[in-house]
């Protein structure tokens, strides 16, 4: 497989991966009939050279780009309504979702409530979904993800803190998709050590805990497998060695694949990691890391019959509890 070449995919949603290619996000645009994005990203990216850089290229093609960058770890729905606020203001009409979970999760979330009135709870996951007609459509929505970790990029659904109850929900639309997903591994390469090891722990845990549920989805599965083929190898590749391409577009697929799984469904440990994350605006990724062991050996009994083929999929030597539960320890690191 060659993970320096350009591919065009088309599931399950369009996305184009190779390196470099953020630099048809303008194309894209204007392909799409975007004359006036809004750029949103979390606070910690806002200042990153590729933000400065997309927003220069887009201004360059006549795309007169936004950019929303008030958005937290763990995005608040006040932040959501501050940047509707900021894309009714501004006249936009569409939005770029750029940056590790946070920041595309805030671009997903601004872009279920812009053109409509609704509460932004109405959207949560587990309710009727809002009625969206022609008069209150949704935005066109790009993804691009700067970590390999979230794997949302394909999806409308975001996680966003109540305030009020500081507690996390999930808020989609069936209706809602993105209409493009760029997967750029130079955009991962400036990633420091503690994110790329912390966002590449997510994407581990997502294709495991996607895959360990018990119920018949074989299109989760194979994507969850695949995942932890290209996600556990490369995870200490691209920590121990940041500038390596390759290894980083494979742990950007990984990832990809792995946030496809969870459709499926996750687990204990990001049921635990979103309610800390709400209350203590802990990092994601870090706070799975520091779950997980314990769900593991939790979960021991239900596992079993799933360990062989994660295991054969990671390369593991042995295809026994211990050694898988052994091995997920060793890459975390001392405890």
């Amino acid at each position: 497989m060659d993970y320096l070449s350009f591919q065009n995919w088309t599931f399950p949603v369009p996305i184009r991966y190779g390196p470099g290619r953020i630099k048809e996000l303008s194309e894209i645009c204007q392909i799409k009939g975007i004359k006036k994005p809004l750029v949103v990203t979390d606070n910690g990216s806002r200042n990153l050279k590729f933000i400065e850089n997309i927003l220069n290229d887009l201004d360059d093609h006549q795309l007169k780009p936004g950019l929303f960058s008030n958005i937290s770890p763990n995005p608040r729905d006040t932040e959501i309504l501050e940047g509707k606020l900021n894309f009714n203001k501004g006249g936009y009409d569409g939005i770029i979702a750029i940056g590790g979970g946070s920041g595309m999760d805030g671009g997903k979330a601004i872009s279920l409530v812009a053109n409509n009135d609704y509460d932004i709870w109405d959207f949560e996951w587990e309710k009727k979904p809002p009625e969206i007609n022609e008069e209150n459509k949704f935005p066109p929505l790009i993804c691009i993800p700067t970590t390999a970790g979230t794997g949302a990029e394909t999806e409308s659904s975001a996680m966003v803190t109540d305030t009020k109850l500081f507690v996390k929900w999930c808020i989609a639309h069936p209706q809602q998709k993105p209409i493009e997903v760029i997967l750029d591994p130079e955009l991962t390469l400036e990633l420091p050590k503690n994110l790329t090891a912390w966002t590449g722990v997510d994407a581990l845990v997502h294709a495991i805990e996607a895959y360990v549920i018990d119920d018949f989805h074989p299109l989760c599965d194979a994507s969850a497998i695949e995942g932890l083929r290209l996600i556990y190898p490369n995870l200490q590749i691209v920590y121990n060695d940041p500038s390596n391409l390759e290894a980083r577009g494979k742990m950007l697929v990984g990832s990809c694949l792995a946030g496809i799984s969870f459709l499926k469904g996750l687990g204990f440990v990001h049921a635990i990691s979103h309610m800390v994350g709400a209350e203590f605006d802990t990092q994601h990724g870090l706070t799975n890391a520091i779950v997980l062991p314990s769900v593991l050996k939790y979960n021991q009994h239900v596992m079993d019959k799933k360990i062989p083929i994660m295991s054969e999929a990671m390369g593991l030597k042995k295809n026994d509890f211990e050694y898988f539960y052994n091995s997920i320890c060793n890459l975390l690191g001392p405890t």
